[in-house]
């Protein structure tokens, strides 16, 4: 997706953050663009260019920030889950 300009893409990158509770990593993956421009847009431009939507992004982000150690807790836990199942298997 191709946008024209910084301040557009950052508006978008925003919404899409607020309307999904996404975070930078996947709203980056979502758009095909680097995490460093996502999180650079919505923490700089868009603070410039939509005060409101940037106050919301930034609750957004807070929230996953906070949120991240068991998020990768729980994706250490579902990987040792399965390794553990495919080694029971091969032994059997």
């Amino acid at each position: 997706m191709y946008l024209s300009s910084a301040k557009e893409r950052c508006v978008v990158l925003g919404l899409y953050i607020v309307e999904n509770n996404a975070t930078v990593r996947a709203t980056a993956t979502r758009f095909g663009i680097s995490k460093s421009t996502v999180h650079k847009d919505v923490t700089q431009t868009l603070k410039n260019t939509n005060r409101s939507l940037y106050l919301d992004v930034k609750s957004v982000l807070e929230k996953n920030k906070v949120e991240r150690h068991l998020r990768g807790g729980e994706a250490t836990k579902q990987k040792y889950k399965k390794n553990n199942y495919t080694l029971q298997s091969a032994i059997k």
